[in-house]
């Protein structure tokens, strides 16, 4: 693909949509063929969603061709696939921040642009907010259009079949588009349908077919029977040729499917459903990575990328002094070994096979593996399930999408006091996804819960003994680690039991104690050298259990009197507040204690280590908080 003078010229003259809508059919192609460079070319250098975002420019453009935005509202679920919206909406000069600390948002966000309807980032959530947006501007007697796009893999959520049911119910005008780059449909059958289903929502056969129902209504005594004969009729010969029927139970008038990167027959659909009254759906098929050889062949990769070689690709080479795992294939790798030697471990996870470092796991053991799709509930609820009939569950999520099954978490996993394990992936800061996708909050809110207990490893090595360690506890274990790679530490051979709630001390320290959980130890440690060397000695605990605490902690903190508590979870209700707690049960008096973690803010994007920099969550930052600890005390 390449970019010519013309197509540039044509890119950078559109502000808003309006300057859209007077172009013709061959310069919305030219345009769409330049959006689909910028983006290849700008996640290159950030990274990105790149394959969902290829799929989506023909029905970006066509969306916002058709419907008045911003009066018009366009929803876009998870919002991954957004980035042909955001060039369309005034944020072209702004793209190349993409992603980047205190640029522009990989996802719609309302305080960006009048044209981003909704906040999103997690899935399934476009039908019911669309479903609120629309019912807000009937009660104010408004007209405009309401636009929810959700793609399949969305569809598989709950939430998404429970908006569904309450607009069909409610009889609501809403527009939903079903993306879909997954089903495979026949093309005769899909481009009979699609013609079908484009003529026969047409503005003249619509007002045709209510002229005729009510002359039919008005024939005496047999009008309401031939009415019903007929709308059966047509009901089972669009069923024929169209997958339709699921979205007709709903009460939703369905469309399609269409070509979705065909974008005359996306202007003249849209067109025709502007009129329609109530809840319709119109099903558009997509190629995910549309028009970038290597996102077309694994789309999957390319699904979120970091930054890549246009012309081949492939990452940019880097050359480690030794190759170091993440923390991610360590967990792949131990749950391996592991259902090896237990033929009752089983693993779930959902729609992140490869984001969770399941996929190996998921060929050697596809008996024992299930990804249940974006419908994280019903995994926890499933995990249980199997746990009581002895079977010892791991539901591998990233802690951000675990959020959305706390009530089954509660309810099914912890009230019974089932051995379910979760291992929670992406537990801290994660970067440039930003605060949709951050992990911080899980000490918070598992903590809370009876019989939860809650570890994570200071390094990778850690990690294998703290799952095997979850897997022989008889009760629920939640398991954090951050993204990114480990430190390179040696693994043992042999796996251990931990100690169940104890600390590890890993430093001793006469002026003060630092208790450092997970991904804050290294760092702490290196704050310690830094304090040696100004005379200060400070004490390394590693923390490894959020929950059950160690009771011992008042005795050690209490030779120096001052304890500093670290974690990468915010500070409300994470592990400070769990000392805090500790300590006035215990009625423990005479040591001072700070707290630091995330504060009571939603953090930004930006790159992992500078956002833990700008928050004091670095060596520097710890080691100037125990100078300030000891000189205050």
């Amino acid at each position: 693909m390449s970019e010519s003078g013309s197509q540039a010229r044509l890119l950078d003259s559109i502000e808003s949509p309006a300057d859209i809508k007077g172009l013709s059919l061959s310069q919305l192609q030219d345009l769409a063929e330049q959006i689909r460079w910028k983006i290849i070319e700008t996640t290159s250098k950030t990274g990105g969603h790149l394959a969902p975002n290829l799929g989506t420019v023909e029905l970006s453009i066509a969306l916002h061709y058709v419907f008045d935005t911003p009066e018009d509202k366009i929803i876009w679920d998870v919002g991954h696939q957004a980035y042909t919206h955001k060039l369309l909406t005034g944020r072209r000069n702004q793209f190349h921040t993409l992603r980047t600390y205190q640029g522009i948002s990989g996802f719609p966000k309302r305080s960006e642009s009048p044209y981003d309807a909704f906040d999103t980032g997690h899935s399934s959530t476009s039908i019911s907010a669309g479903l609120g947006i629309s019912t807000a501007k009937c009660l104010k007697g408004e007209k405009h259009k309401v636009i929810s796009v959700i793609g399949d893999g969305s569809m598989t959520g709950g939430m998404a079949f429970e908006g569904l049911n309450q607009a069909g119910h409610t009889e609501k005008d809403l527009i939903v588009v079903l993306n879909d780059n997954a089903m495979s449909i026949a093309p005769n059958v899909g481009a009979f349908s699609s013609f079908l289903s484009r003529k026969m929502t047409g503005k003249r056969f619509v007002n045709f077919k209510k002229d005729l129902e009510n002359f039919i209504k008005s024939l005496p005594g047999v009008g309401e029977n031939i009415l019903n004969f007929a709308r059966k009729s047509e009901d089972s010969f669009l069923a024929f040729f169209t997958p339709g029927m699921m979205f007709e139970a709903f009460k939703f008038k369905y469309v399609g499917p269409i070509q979705g990167h065909r974008l005359d027959r996306l202007i003249e659909t849209f067109r025709n459903s502007e009129h329609l009254e109530g809840p319709v759906l119109i099903h558009v098929l997509t190629l995910k990575g549309k028009g970038y050889e290597f996102a077309e062949k694994d789309p999957a990769y390319f699904h979120g990328v970091g930054s890549f070689d246009v012309r081949t690709g492939v990452p940019p080479e880097k050359k480690p002094e030794k190759p170091v795992p993440s923390y991610t294939s360590v967990f792949g790798k131990t749950m391996m070994d592991l259902a090896a030697k237990n033929d009752r471990l089983f693993a779930i996870t959902a729609a992140m096979p490869e984001g969770t470092g399941l996929t190996s796991f998921s060929k050697e053991f596809p008996k024992r593996f299930l990804d249940v799709g974006i419908a994280e509930q019903h995994a926890v609820t499933f995990a249980a399930g199997l746990a009581t009939e002895g079977f010892h569950p791991v539901v591998a999520i990233y802690s951000t999408f675990l959020q959305r099954a706390f009530d089954q978490v509660i309810h099914d996993v912890c009230l019974p006091n089932l051995p379910v394990v979760f291992a929670l992936d992406r537990g801290g800061l994660v970067g440039e996804d930003g605060p949709t996708h951050h992990g911080q909050f899980d000490v918070s809110y598992l903590r809370s819960l009876p019989n939860m207990t809650i570890m994570a490893p200071k390094d990778e090595n850690e990690l294998r003994h703290m799952l095997f360690t979850a897997l022989n506890h008889n009760g629920p274990v939640a398991i954090r680690y951050p993204r990114g790679n480990g430190l390179g530490v040696p693994m043992d051979k042999a796996y251990r039991l931990l100690p169940m709630g104890e600390i590890e001390i890993l430093k001793e320290g006469k002026d003060l104690q630092v208790l450092a959980l997970g991904s804050m130890v290294h760092p702490s440690l290196e704050a310690a050298r830094i304090l040696e060397g100004e005379g200060i000695s400070a004490g390394i605990l590693n923390c490894r259990f959020a929950k059950p605490m160690d009771r011992r902690l008042a005795d050690i903190a209490a030779v120096s009197g001052r304890l500093l508590v670290v974690e990468e979870n915010v500070r409300m209700g994470g592990l400070g507040s769990g000392v805090l707690e500790l300590f006035n049960d215990m009625d423990v008096r005479g040591i001072r204690v700070k707290r630091m973690g995330l504060p009571d803010l939603f953090v930004e994007q930006g790159p992992s280590g500078l956002l833990r920099k700008n928050l004091g969550l670095d060596a520097e930052g710890i080691a100037k908080e125990a100078r300030d600890l000891c000189q205050k005390t």
